[in-house]
């Protein structure tokens, strides 16, 4: 498998003219190799089986809204937290361990596909995706498929979002020019920008969509 490319078209969206990765000459060797590390092939998956993958891979995607490659390899990166037990430290005691959590939350994404449309959650349409999903996030905190419906939505979201901000690509989205070290900042406080940093052209946009309608 070969690398990520180094660049997923920095320089569009909110933030035009910025790359994150042409900061790095401003970084640290340990810094630099930590970052340029994450471009590196994904590894190969160990925790889920073939069919959890998929799930999972369609569930990122509709959270992320990842819908073309490159991708930043998501599923790949819990795949390896869970394989190695990289949890976040705790738990809720009503929540099994996380390990477990994601294949018993996974199997009833599957679940729950094959009741409404007697297929698989992957192979679902990406409406009916957001459907099943959307069922979740609005239970709170009642059950779905013998969990609490708010904890396994911040399950998925929790490790969903951990594993893609801490990739350069998803720095590009947000404008973050990566570790200051040993550079630093210097114009602290809201909306001061350091020189390196682009302004948002949308500032009144929200990007997240509700239901399918931007907000702003």
């Amino acid at each position: 498998m070969s690398p990520l490319p180094l660049d997923k078209g920095a320089g569009a969206g909110r933030y035009p003219g910025f790359s994150t990765l042409g900061q790095s000459g401003h970084w640290d060797q340990a810094t630099a190799g930590v970052v340029l590390g994450r471009l590196a092939p994904p590894a190969d998956i160990r925790f889920f089986t073939p069919s959890e993958e998929a799930t999972a891979r369609t569930l990122f995607d509709q959270l992320l809204d990842q819908r073309a490659e490159p991708r930043v390899p998501v599923v790949n990166v819990v795949d390896t937290r869970l394989a190695e037990n990289e949890s976040d430290g705790w738990r809720y005691d009503d929540m099994p361990e996380d390990g477990q959590a994601w294949r018993q939350s996974l199997a009833g994404l599957d679940r729950a596909a094959q009741q409404s449309y007697s297929r698989t959650f992957a192979t679902c349409t990406d409406e009916e995706q957001a459907d099943l999903l959307r069922t979740v996030r609005d239970l709170g905190s009642s059950s779905w498929q013998g969990m609490p419906a708010g904890r396994v939505w911040g399950l998925w979201t929790r490790y969903a979002c951990t594993a893609f901000y801490a990739h350069p690509w998803a720095w590009d989205e947000i404008g973050f020019a990566g570790p200051a070290y040993p550079r630093g900042y210097k114009n602290l406080g809201v909306d001061r920008l350091e020189p390196f940093e682009v302004a948002d052209v949308r500032p009144g946009e929200d990007p997240v969509a509700l239901d399918g309608e931007p907000r702003s």
